[in-house]
């Protein structure tokens, strides 16, 4: 770590929780970024800020006028570019040591399994079931952390799902895959100032991991009602019939 990064870092540094050591692992650390939407754009900017040394960012979309409500990244000059090149831009902005992998596109289950296999954390900003049931299984197949928020009307959920443990449940082990009813914002709505809250902690969640310290949500789930601002915490257990995690018990 160079003098600039001490300084940089200085106010994390301090923190006994991360000091010279847990600050050298974020510099050093690799995450993938499923997602730039609502729940993306405060991870990424945090974990820039923080000091994550790379980042593989991956969505297929484009910045539309709509997004702006919530998708904090992005700015009206975005409109119209491809989601992963605004968010480099802005990311670049803020720390231009960042290293960042840009991938424009819905990655099949093979390219995934690559991409993970050289990550740290995963960091599931998705909205969709498809996509969190594909990044359940390759996190749980390689062992890698995976970062899970979600956030619709006025209600967010967030928990880890750390394979390395064991007797730790997994997103299949909550989550069927036929017989749940989708839903998007785009249908139903979202609290802009919602998603800013969940996609906080997960960029928290994640630095922990990063960094080696304190208690993660492996095994726990976060969950907040905003319309009345009250938090309530699940506990989360394995289902033996998972047909997921128990084939990849540790």
């Amino acid at each position: 770590m160079n003098d600039d990064q001490l300084l940089r870092y200085s106010r994390q540094i301090l923190l006994p929780q991360i000091d010279y050591e847990g600050q050298q692992r974020l510099l050093s650390s690799h995450v993938l970024i499923i997602g730039l939407g609502g729940l993306g754009s405060p991870v990424a900017l945090y974990l820039a800020a923080a000091g994550v040394g790379k980042m593989t960012l991956v969505d297929d979309d484009t910045v539309e006028s709509s997004n702006l409500q919530r998708q904090i990244i992005h700015t009206e000059h975005s409109i119209g570019q491809q989601k992963v090149t605004s968010a480099a831009e802005r990311l670049r902005s803020m720390n231009a040591e960042i290293e960042l992998d840009l991938r424009h596109q819905r990655l099949e289950r093979s390219e995934l399994v690559d991409i993970v296999r050289d990550v740290d954390a995963v960091i599931d900003c998705t909205d969709n079931f498809a996509t969190r049931f594909l990044l359940n299984e390759v996190t749980q197949e390689l062992k890698k952390p995976l970062v899970s928020g979600a956030a619709i009307r006025m209600e967010g959920h967030v928990t880890v799902y750390d394979a390395r443990q064991a007797d730790t449940a997994c997103y299949r082990c909550l989550y069927q895959e036929t017989g749940e009813l989708e839903q998007s914002c785009a249908q139903t709505g979202v609290l802009s100032p919602l998603l800013g809250v969940i996609g906080s902690i997960q960029a928290i969640e994640t630095i922990k991991l990063l960094s080696q310290f304190g208690q993660t949500l492996s095994s726990r789930l976060l969950i907040l009602d905003a319309a009345s601002m009250q938090w309530r915490e699940m506990t989360l257990k394995p289902n033996p019939d998972c047909p997921v995690c128990q084939s990849h018990q540790v």
